[in-house]
């Protein structure tokens, strides 16, 4: 099954959520309504939460994770994506906070408290440092990750577009779907203490 259970604690959908049978997604992770996780897809929310904001979408092969309270953590890191967010095939996004309408490029990686505010665009391949802040409405390219320019109106335009023309594409699949193989039809968008 794509939904584990860990702890006890079991994901929670929200509604019309699409997620690919390859994809995994295990524990205290929360999708709003209209997410979709595309194939192979992991998202672990073993040692803290994660939270996935309405209309985002995680695509190909991208890794969410968290971080655990330790010797060297004095706290842990849960990771919170907000709506509309983009994360593009094989990212990386690690116990972090992303902001409302962000696009994470192909194969970026965000580390540790790091925090994308609202309207940002991460290029292909940027690595985020730990605890970096990158500032709204600005394009973000490279290793270490630099600010680049202002978003053009256009760009601002096109993270919204992005998050909408996957939750069309979502429905696309959706509806292809029998409504009795679908999790989201049969797993109640509650967590349970079930375990498979």
């Amino acid at each position: 099954m794509a939904l584990r259970t860990f702890n006890n604690i079991y994901p929670t959908l929200g509604n019309a959520n699409y997620i690919d049978t390859s994809a995994v997604i295990i524990g205290d992770v929360t999708l709003a309504d209209h997410v979709s996780v595309w194939p192979m897809v992991v998202i672990r929310g073993d040692v803290a939460g994660i939270e996935i904001g309405e209309q985002s979408n995680i695509q190909d092969g991208a890794v969410l994770h968290v971080s655990h309270a330790g010797k060297f953590s004095p706290k842990s890191a849960p990771l919170t994506i907000g709506k509309g967010v983009t994360i593009g095939h094989r990212a990386v996004v690690h116990a972090c906070t992303v902001g409302d309408y962000c696009l994470i490029g192909i194969g970026a990686i965000i580390m540790d408290n790091a925090i994308l505010e609202d309207h940002v665009m991460l290029g292909a391949g940027a690595l985020v440092p730990p605890g970096k802040v990158l500032q709204s409405g600005h394009l973000y390219i490279g290793s270490p990750a630099k600010q680049a320019r202002p978003l053009t109106e256009t760009e601002k335009e096109f993270l919204e577009y992005s998050a909408q023309n996957y939750a069309k594409l979502k429905d696309a699949y959706l509806a292809e779907i029998n409504p009795e193989t679908n999790l989201n039809h049969s797993i109640a968008s509650h967590k349970r203490n079930t375990s498979f």
